[in-house]
Parts: C-alpha cells; sequence; structure tokens
C-alpha cells in the first residue's frame, strides 16, 4: 500500500528540477506528486498536539494512542527505524491517500512499469486524485491495456520524509492498524532500486511478523483466532489467484491467434471466478470479503498487482524461520540479498521459496507456496 516515485524529489528541491524534463505529460505527473505531498505535509500536526486538543472526538483520540503503542512496538520489538514516522496526525478529508493505477498487456500477466529517478522502475502509476488516476487509466485502456484502478489508504517516503498517520486507515482495526505501520516502516529498512516484487514482498513478511506478535501480547484468544481465520481465508485467496496466473502466463506464450486467446483468457478468468465462489460457499460459510474484487470482471492487470505484493512471501518466511525468527539476523540476511544483481537474487529467492515455513496465521501451522499476507490492493474486512 505504498507509493514510491517523484514525491520524494521534493527532498532534494525538485520542484525546479522538473522543468528539465521533456514532456507535457511527464511534467503534470511529476508536479501533481510534488504538490500531493506538499500538501499532505502542511497538514501534519504532532499527535501530543491532536490528543491535547479538546475538540478530538474520544474515538480518534483512541486510536492516536493505540498508534503510539503501536509505533513503540515496532521499534522496540521488530527493530524497525526509530524515527518521527506514525508519530503526527494529518486529515486527507477523502478516503484515500493516492489511487494506484496497475496496467498489463491484453496477453500479458507482467505488469507495464514506470520509471522514475531515485526509485528506480515500480509495477504501477500512483495518484493523488482519483480523476487523475481514472484519466491515465482511459488511455492506457485505449492503447489496448487491461487496467485496475485501486485506492491506498497510505504510502511511505522511505525515510526521506516523516511518513504521518492520516485519517485514511486511523480507525482500522488495532490489529490492521498495526499491520499498516508495520509493512510501511519496513520498507523504510530495506528498499530495492527497480525492484516492486522483493520490497512488497519482504514488508509483507515483516507485518505478518509484527501483527503475530503485536496480538501474542495485546489480543484476546478470541481476537487471535478471528485474525486467525481472516487471514487463513486471505491465503487461500491469494493462492487461488496465482494459480490462475501461472495458468494464464503459460497460455499467452502459446502461439495462437489473437481471438483463440482472447477466448481461452475469457474462460480461464471465468473459471477463477467460479473456483471463488465455491470456496466462499463452501468453506468460508458464504462470507464475502472479496466479492469486490471481483465485481466488475477479472483482467490481467488485478493478477499482476496480486503477484506483486504476494509472489516471494513464501521465500521471506522461509527465510525467516531460518533466520531463527530473530529480526536483526532476518534483516541482516535481506539486505545481502539486496546486494545481489536481481537474476542471483531471484535464484537464492526461488530456492528458499521450496524450503517449509511456518506461516503465522494459517490453520496448519505452515505456509504454503505462494501465499502471503496483508497491506496489498487485496480488500480484506478492515480495508477495502
Amino acid at each position: 500500500m505504498k507509493l514510491r516515485w517523484a514525491l520524494i524529489a521534493v527532498a532534494a528541491c525538485a520542484v525546479a528540477a522538473l522543468a528539465t524534463i521533456p514532456g507535457c505529460a511527464t511534467f503534470s505527473y511529476y508536479g501533481q506528486a510534488v504538490r500531493g505531498h506538499l500538501d499532505l505535509m502542511n497538514r501534519i500536526r504532532p499527535i501530543d498536539a491532536q490528543l491535547a486538543d479538546g475538540t478530538t472526538s474520544p474515538e480518534l483520540r483512541a486510536k492516536l494512542a493505540r498508534v503510539l503503542e503501536i509505533r513503540e512496538f515496532a521499534s522496540r520489538e521488530l527493530g524497525l527505524p526509530e524515527n518521527g514516522s506514525y508519530r503526527a496526525y494529518a486529515d486527507l478529508e477523502r478516503p484515500y491517500a493516492v489511487w494506484n493505477v496497475f496496467a498489463a498487456p491484453e496477453f500479458s500477466v507482467e505488469p507495464r512499469a514506470s520509471c522514475f529517478p531515485i526509485v528506480g522502475c515500480v509495477s504501477y502509476r500512483g495518484y493523488y486524485a482519483q480523476g487523475d488516476a481514472e484519466a491515465f487509466a482511459a488511455g492506457l485502456r485505449k492503447e489496448g491495456y487491461d487496467v485496475f484502478v485501486y485506492g491506498v489508504p497510505a504510502y511511505s517516503t522511505l525515510g526521506w520524509f516523516d511518513d504521518p498517520v492520516l485519517n485514511t486507515f486511523v480507525r482500522y482495526p488495532d490489529a490492521e492498524l498495526a499491520r499498516l505501520v508495520f509493512h510501511e516502516l519496513a520498507h523504510q529498512l530495506v528498499y530495492v532500486k527497480g525492484d516492486t516484487m522483493f520490497n512488497e514482498s519482504f514488508a509483507v513478511a515483516v507485518e505478518e511478523e509484527g501483527v503475530r506478535r503485536w496480538m501474542a501480547k495485546h489480543a484476546t484468544e478470541r481476537e487471535r483466532a478471528a485474525y486467525a481465520e481472516l487471514r487463513a481465508r486471505r491465503n487461500e485467496f491469494v493462492r487461488l489467484v496465482l494459480r490462475y496466473r501461472a495458468r494464464l502466463d503459460d497460455f499467452y506464450r502459446e502461439a495462437l491467434p489473437a481471438e483463440e486467446k482472447r477466448a481461452g483468457k475469457a474462460r480461464l478468468l471465468a473459471e477463477m471466478e467460479a473456483e471463488y465462489r465455491a470456496l466462499k460457499a463452501e468453506r468460508w460459510g458464504g462470507w464475502s470479503g472479496y466479492d469486490r474484487w471481483f465485481e466488475n470482471g477479472v483482467n490481467n492487470a488485478q493478477l499482476a498487482s496480486v503477484a506483486t505484493y504476494e509472489e516471494l512471501v513464501p521465500a521471506f518466511r522461509a527465510l525467516l524461520a531460518r533466520e531463527g525468527r530473530d529480526m536483526a539476523r532476518f534483516y541482516g540476511a535481506v539486505k545481502a540479498l539486496a546486494q545481489l544483481d536481481k537474476s542471483a537474487r531471484e535464484a537464492e529467492l526461488a530456492a528458499l521459496a521450496r524450503q517449509p515455513a511456518a506461516g503465522p496465521f494459517s490453520r496448519s501451522g505452515r505456509s504454503h507456496a505462494r501465499t502471503a499476507a496483508c497491506a496489498t490492493p487485496i480488500a480484506t474486512s478492515a480495508a477495502a
């Protein structure tokens, strides 16, 4: 749930530099990023001041106090950066911080990349206004791309700024609130330029372990059981999506006429939706937490968005288990992987993914290949 693009360049006085970037569309995109982030920064107020303000509602006061507890836990128990992030609050007066746009070709499950200074190439493009995101998406659709637009409650500036708590997520249930904070702080610890899947999967692994530890200390047995059930359902959903992504990837590589590929694509996507309906009815008691993901029809961009956040999580789970669930050792091993070139890094992660690892929220206690947890564009009961 983040953006890592040109808004970071504000720290380096990028506003002046934008004039040197060719292309009106590029200039406009960077301009909205700078303006959007500066607007966010101008709304920030220290949480201590918000708590001391008599006009702060009791509900918001309780949530902000909980955030400070989560923030201390993140550094004390998980070894995440100790800085000013999530010690201030901002009300953006809108439901999401940004809107991300994923795109993929008609016959490919690989996301269209967008490349920027400092952060390199990422698998999506983000906008501070939904209208701008939809306009960009419309242009991509005219070019023949499958497109997926979704709202994002938070993003990380990778430590260039102190990221605030936002109205877009502060009222989440405590476990989801903790998950998001742990995820975003993980990006400040390790970030590999141009490797979105590595970065997101690492952060998901950190949030999983963080929430497991947080709930062990702060949740009741009933709350832990409910959260485990939610995560088990999520893992089943992710396995379903990634399995069909792999099937489509194989199918698209076949030498077939375009019309046959379109028919085969429609058939496979319909099969996936039918399996989801059966899963919901037979295993989840009718629980409909992912219905919105299917409501407009599934496409390649949606499959690519899930893979971006989930594909490598089993490898990071296995690495965490190998390091005895010691976070300092785990971070050291991840940083060593980050130093490798991409092909060597992928080979190491593929080997790790083949190893069994403990899954903190799976019913069986063991992870399955190609599964994961939250902080993604996938809807849950806490974040649609």
